[in-house]
């Protein structure tokens, strides 16, 4: 009896493999009896009779190809039902690396009767040598006659697909998401790591230079009077600097920095200071007032202040590279915090979530973007929380904002607002885009439907949310005119009375 390795002879006699070389009829037809037995591992078409398995073998048009070679092109026409004998055949799109949908050795697939399929979504091409036979969609009528039981074949096998390639397709736009949110991240995250590790880098040279400072005072042998004033003269100083570390951050202007720091250079100067431009830029950044160097001066004498003033400007140094070290690894901790409050980690599915910071929350996800954008939060106070999976509504959020920004190209104004209606609470989101057109307003939330630029979104955004608002026994809805589209999602403050 005939055998599937047969094959190996066959795919022997086509040329070697190029970059576009088609998947196309063998040299020599295989016997019927070959094709038959390739035909009963189809595991869709069990239980078919030798008749009716021979009216496929002997309608179909066999197709055999080598590694890589082209079996159907994206945007072709569909008319083929393929049953593939041996090998693999992929299909992916030509914007994106992942497969769309495999068909493996067994498969019954390509355009099935009762299928509205038109063209072919991706390129399809072999991997490995692949085997196949194809039945023409203008012998679907006669196979129907032939073989009854295709009918109930082909809807199974129809449903089966659409699951699949569903299944795939939200799988990709959930990494594609999640892709997002790692880059912006890892943003937000590289700033204040960055810094730490620099301060961290620049703190252990720094105390060693602090250290031989305090040597060398140490070194002089100052009277306890002198060493008295000089304690003195410190606590005083601090004392005096302590509003520097108060002042908003707006309010240090560089320009006035750069003009403190000359003149702090010019003083050092006058003093004899050695290497002034090292120590100048330390004392710029506080607010200690020429007066007190006059007085640190006066206390320990000319031969005495070069030691002083570098041994301050060293433990200046070390202070804002440790307070920078400090303030980095908050900004982290609040990061944290705040991707652990998004996803609800170690939390129960169902919570009460407040709204408006479960909106904050989203909003730290994308404050690499926020840069050019003007952000309105609006909250009601009174607004009471919302018995929700919160990470769930986290993703309608991430939607919805994700597309404002898009619409507005990361420049314009996002409006976030929450207020309750009735028995519901209403959620916002706004933004200055250029509006949604009215062709196509009614078609946004139909799955796979998207206006963006291939690989850019699948379309299966707004699908998602509301799919997600639906299951919390709420809805969704959107009015846009150009300069102004607003998202409302009504969530049910009651869920038992919303069913």
């Amino acid at each position: 009896m005939a055998t599937l390795n047969n094959v190996e002879s066959l795919l022997s006699t086509l040329p070697a493999p190029s970059a576009d070389q088609v998947a196309g009829p063998p040299a020599q037809p295989s016997p019927v009896a070959d094709i038959v037995a390739g035909l009963r591992t189809i595991a869709p078409l069990d239980g078919l009779t030798d008749e009716e398995y021979t009216w496929i073998a002997t309608k179909g048009t066999e197709r055999v190809g080598q590694d890589r070679s082209i079996v159907f092109r994206e945007g072709e026409p569909a008319c083929n039902m393929n049953f593939i004998l041996q090998g693999e055949v992929q299909v992916r799109r030509r914007h994106s690396n992942a497969a769309l949908f495999i068909g493996r050795a067994g498969s019954m697939t390509g355009k099935l009767p009762f299928s509205r399929m038109k063209t072919y979504g991706g390129e399809g091409y072999s991997v490995g040598p692949v085997w196949a036979i194809d039945v023409h969609e203008s012998l679907f009528p006669e196979m129907m006659v032939a073989i009854p039981s295709m009918a109930q074949r082909s809807v199974s096998q129809l449903l089966d697909r659409v699951r699949e390639v569903t299944r795939i397709e939200q799988q990709s736009e959930k990494l594609n998401a999640l892709g997002k949110l790692a880059a912006n991240l890892a943003h937000e995250l590289n700033n204040p790591a960055s810094a730490a590790q620099r301060s961290a880098a620049s703190l252990f040279g720094e105390l060693r230079e602090y250290g031989d400072q305090k040597y060398r005072m140490g070194k002089l042998c100052l009277p306890e009077e002198t060493t008295e004033r000089y304690r003195d003269w410190i606590k005083n100083a601090r004392a005096r600097m302590s509003a520097y570390s108060n002042l908003p951050k707006g309010s240090q202007n560089p320009l006035a920095n750069a003009d403190r720091e000359e003149m702090l250079i010019q003083w050092l100067n006058a003093h004899n200071v050695p290497n002034p431009w090292t120590i100048a830029p330390a004392l710029s950044e506080t607010t200690l007032a020429f007066d007190l160097l006059d007085e640190l001066a006066a206390i320990v004498g000319p031969e005495v202040l070069p030691v002083a003033v570098a041994t301050v400007a060293s433990s200046l140094r070390v202070e804002r590279m440790a307070e920078t070290v400090v303030d980095s690894t908050v900004r982290i901790f609040d990061l944290i915090s705040a991707i652990k409050d998004y996803s609800y980690m170690d939390q129960a599915p169902i919570q009460d979530v407040d709204l408006a910071q479960s909106l904050e929350n989203t909003l730290v996800m994308f404050n690499s973007r926020l840069r050019n954008v003007k952000v309105e939060l609006e909250f009601d106070q009174d607004l009471e929380p919302v018995s929700a999976y919160g990470s769930e509504l986290n993703q309608v959020w991430t939607a919805l904002i994700e597309n404002a920004l898009d619409a507005m190209n990361d420049m314009g104004t996002l409006r976030l607002t929450t207020h309750k209606g009735g028995q519901m609470a209403l959620v916002e989101v706004w933004d200055s885009g250029p509006g949604i057109e009215p062709e196509i307003k009614s078609r946004i939330f139909e799955p796979f439907f998207t206006t963006k630029a291939p690989g850019r979104g699948l379309g299966l955004g707004l699908d998602t949310v509301q799919r997600i608002v639906n299951k919390h026994s709420g809805f969704v809805t959107v009015e846009s005119k150009p300069g102004a589209t607003c998202f409302q999602v009504r969530l049910p403050l009651d869920r038992l009375q919303a069913y």
